[in-house]
């Protein structure tokens, strides 16, 4: 009898993953919006993807397969017989190269498919909020066939994909940081004035020397680090210039003109958007391809090479990419489960707010999840896959260092392109967050509320 049950329960979980309807049918969702769930479920997808690119890159997992007799092409074997696997596409900057275009793929097939979805009885809108299985066995065709492309040109070309789509993902993670500091500091204003509590300002001008502090520090890390006197101009010059943009910014942010337009305008988000430009200009700073200036950039002796003969030498992570990756991970979780409250930020992201659920709806849909777009879509379907993409290209950079593979030494290396795409996305940041600050006054008959 219990094994009936669980055959059954199991049964009905199933329709979440291989059903037409959405999971507003199935018990077995958590209570939350399904347009919530839908946006999770995409999101686990690329986090397995990355895992596999993780252990795909992971060296321990690379030294341990090269190992194993009759496996690997050269390979040594005590019986003669040679394997004729080429475990170099499966490892390393290969791999993860294949795996991220198979997710951007994934995502972008997604992107095409979900133009102009405009409430959840479209379709297409079933495709989005169902049949997870198939989608899932869709993902893993993709990733395998990946791997069936011949190096040639393919890692070189897909470089300069991975460098475009990554640009465009900082300045992604950029509106979502202002964002995150006006609602922020919205929110603490609103508290301290209702509750008549001073401890709510003294928290927003703590962490607002807080995150000034970690700037000014990291400012004097990066010159010791990575400047030397009589050389290393390049660094001297977009770390002193970052610093003179952030000094700016942040006058800006509290010229009286300004708070008047915009009252909530404060330093709390100057100081976010400076410790992220200074972040943004060390990760530039550790491509540099100069030994001397860059302390980061690999040798000899802290690399491991698959087959010295055939195979590129590849690094495992550094700093910079854990931290990279870090902020990868927070950014995508953001993208999945917030809407935000600044309308224009909203238009930007092709988002809504969503309208508050009636008590009788409430009570109809307690314990799964509910349809919350038979009116009209909360956030738009294409936009979200689009951004999923660029943040496959992103990791795909982040988990190879920004290294670009080189055919005639056999390694990843370094190039300048990584790092003025870098320093162009942190004075595009920048850019963004002053247009933020002056727009309400070039532009006084538009609503920036």
């Amino acid at each position: 009898m219990g094994a009936c049950l669980g055959v059954c329960s199991l049964l009905s979980c199933a329709s979440c993953l291989c059903g037409s309807a959405p999971c507003i049918l199935c018990g077995c969702c958590p209570s939350s919006r399904n347009s919530t769930i839908s946006r999770l479920a995409f999101t686990f997808l690329l986090f397995l993807g990355v895992l596999v690119a993780v252990i795909m890159l992971s060296p321990g997992v690379e030294s341990h397969l090269y190992k194993l007799p009759w496996v690997c092409e050269g390979t040594p074997s005590t019986l003669g017989i040679e394997g004729h696997v080429d475990c170099g596409s499966l490892l390393g900057h290969r791999a993860v190269y294949r795996v991220c275009f198979a997710l951007a793929a994934f995502f972008f097939l997604f992107t095409l498919l979900m133009i102009c979805v405009k409430n959840s009885k479209d379709p297409r809108a079933a495709i989005q909020n169902g049949f997870w299985f198939f989608k899932f066995l869709v993902l893993l065709g993709i990733i395998v066939g990946a791997f069936y492309i011949p190096d040639g040109s393919f890692t070189n070309v897909w470089f300069y994909f991975g460098v475009v789509g990554s640009f465009l993902f900082i300045l992604i993670q950029l509106i979502l940081l202002i964002d995150f500091a006006h609602s922020w500091n919205q929110s603490w204003l609103w508290k301290a004035e209702e509750r008549d509590s001073r401890c709510w300002y003294a928290g927003l001008f703590f962490f607002t020397f807080l995150f000034y502090g970690i700037a000014l520090t990291a400012i004097a890390l990066m010159y010791i680090y990575y400047t030397h006197s009589g050389a290393c101009y390049e660094g001297k010059v977009f770390i002193s210039l970052n610093l003179v943009f952030c000094i700016c910014v942040s006058i800006v942010a509290v010229l009286p003109k300004v708070q008047e337009a915009q009252p909530n305008s404060g330093l709390l988000q100057a100081s976010v958007i400076t410790v992220y430009t200074m972040f943004i200009t060390w990760l530039a700073l550790t491509n540099i391809p100069d030994q001397k200036c860059n302390p980061n950039l690999p040798t000899v002796a802290n690399t491991t090479s698959t087959d010295p003969s055939k195979g590129y030498t590849t690094q495992w992570w550094d700093a910079p990419s854990i931290v990279g990756l870090i902020i990868f991970i927070l950014c995508t979780i953001f993208i999945s489960i917030r809407s935000s409250d600044n309308k224009q930020v909203n238009s930007l992201m092709q988002t809504e707010e969503t309208p508050p659920m009636l008590e009788d709806q409430q009570q109809v849909v307690e314990g799964r999840a509910y349809d919350n777009e038979q009116d009209t879509v909360s956030y738009n379907y294409s936009f979200f896959h689009f951004c999923l993409c660029l943040a496959s290209l992103y990791i795909m950079m982040t988990l190879t260092n920004w290294y670009r593979p080189d055919d005639v030494t056999r390694k990843m290396v370094s190039t300048w392109t990584a790092v003025w795409v870098k320093i162009c996305a942190s004075w595009a940041g920048l850019f963004l967050y002053l247009w933020t600050l002056v727009a309400p006054l070039l532009l006084p008959n538009r609503d920036f509320s």
